[in-house]
């Protein structure tokens, strides 16, 4: 008997002992976990349906904030307080967090409050919270708890950006008695999206308008006037296309940055939306694959995204200044008007006003950002659109994807080419300032 008591004893002892090892076992915190939290919060954005530049916004809080957590033990990684305005040191972390961890939690928690479909990301949080209490209960508490205190720090910081008071500001006035004003377009014949994006707090910016885009051609319709010019070549061109067939090479660039979440489809009496991903987010994507590719560690991975979706973000906001100042009728509206009543474009025309190209500046801020990070020449095969059933493109440099994003909204009838050669040059200019003012790599 006593030797049962004995055995007894010692079993418990060595239980206690493994459940012991196995509660303080490390949490490690991969790249690949940071790009699945990113692939959820886009996963979320294209079934919450967010307008490009809300979605920017949905990207950049999160990424500051996993940022400036890592920033506290890399010191390649320069604080953005100071640099993004307005932006404060955030609390200092004990040397028993796991900042690795608390960046991702801090990523997951302020991304889950600027979606409409929390339950989504819950999903993935409630899977790793339980794996990471397995693991390690006490690191994975503190961690969190620093996490949180990070969150409320950015959430402060990040509820000052003006955008809670556009949400209750003017819709935008159409001027039907101005030929050259924009009007909405069908199908839909959607109000203009975000006509107060440009009262937006930005980031590293001076102002929305530090960079506003010289004129477009003085609107006219009479034969040989630049504007006419400019009409005339989307049409000509969008009729050359659609000639050669569905498989053309220019349809095929058009559709791959398409990249527009307001697609509506009618089906009889019935109106509904195609789910597509933002602008931005593709850019997300491509900064995704260029870390990928060059195996950036967890800082690296955080440095690619944030600096990216920063200049995503001022681009949006700088291009969205341009677009209600200007007020540009889109290409649509004209040809239906004076040249073809039955002409449609390739791409379906987005619900804002023309000038200047989104796609174009913000993808003349992203590649400039992402060469100052990966260096000139960085080839990558993008593969962001393949969930959407379209194929693999490869470009040889992020200048030269961008240049074919801006080129595709010719292609697809929806943009002046005004439109595309200076918004590439707004956006180019957008990620100059932002690389002259922020440390962009490890070195």
């Amino acid at each position: 008997m006593k030797n049962l008591k004995h055995s007894i004893y010692l079993f418990c002892i060595v239980c206690v002992i493994s459940s012991c090892s196995k509660s303080t076992e490390p949490i490690v915190v991969s790249p690949e976990l940071f790009h699945a939290s990113v692939d959820k919060v886009m996963e979320i954005q294209i079934h919450d349906i967010f307008s490009p530049p809300v979605a920017s916004r949905v990207f950049v809080y999160p990424n500051i904030a996993a940022y400036e957590i890592l920033a506290q033990k890399t010191p390649e990684m320069e604080s953005l307080a100071g640099k993004v305005a307005e932006l404060t040191s955030i609390p200092k972390a004990d040397k028993a967090i796991n900042l690795e961890l608390s960046a991702l939690i801090a990523h997951m928690e302020l991304s889950k409050s600027l979606i409409f479909s929390e339950d989504k990301m819950e999903v993935l949080q409630d899977s790793l919270y339980k794996e990471w209490t397995n693991k390690n209960e006490n690191e994975f508490n503190i961690s969190k708890d620093y996490a949180l205190q990070v969150t409320d720090h950015v959430k402060k910081w990040m509820n000052a950006d003006n955008y809670n008071q556009t949400r209750t500001m003017s819709k935008f006035t159409v001027d039907t008695d101005d030929p050259s004003r924009w009007q909405p377009t069908p199908p839909s014949y959607m109000d203009g999206i975000e006509p107060h994006w440009n009262k937006i707090r930005t980031f590293v910016l001076d102002s929305a308008a530090q960079f506003k885009p010289k004129r477009h051609p003085e609107f006219s319709l009479e034969k040989g006037s630049k504007f006419s010019e400019e009409l005339i070549e989307v049409y000509n061109i969008s009729n050359e296309i659609t000639a050669k067939g569905d498989d053309s090479e220019e349809i095929e660039i058009a559709q791959f940055w398409d990249c527009n979440p307001f697609v509506s489809v009618t089906r009889g009496h019935f109106m509904f939306a195609t789910k597509k991903i933002s602008p931005g987010a593709h850019w997300i994507g491509i900064a995704k694959i260029a870390s990928t590719k060059s195996d950036a560690n967890v800082a690296e991975t955080v440095n690619a995204y944030t600096k990216t979706s920063i200049a995503i973000a001022d681009a949006f906001i700088s291009c969205w200044d341009e677009k209600y100042r200007s007020n540009l009728i889109r290409p649509e509206t004209l040809i239906n008007q004076h040249l073809d009543q039955d002409w449609l474009p390739i791409l379906q025309t987005p619900p804002f006003p023309e000038y200047t190209s989104g796609h174009s500046v913000a993808s003349g801020a992203a590649s400039t950002v992402l060469t100052a990070i990966f260096g000139d020449n960085f080839q990558f095969d993008d593969d962001t659109e393949v969930p959407f059933g379209l194929p693999i493109r490869s470009f040889k440099s992020f200048n030269l994807a961008a240049e074919e994003a801006a080129i595709s909204r010719l292609y697809g009838g929806i943009h002046y080419m005004a439109a595309i050669d200076e918004g590439l040059k707004q956006g180019r200019n957008v990620g100059d300032f932002i690389v002259s003012n922020i440390k962009m790599k490890f070195e």
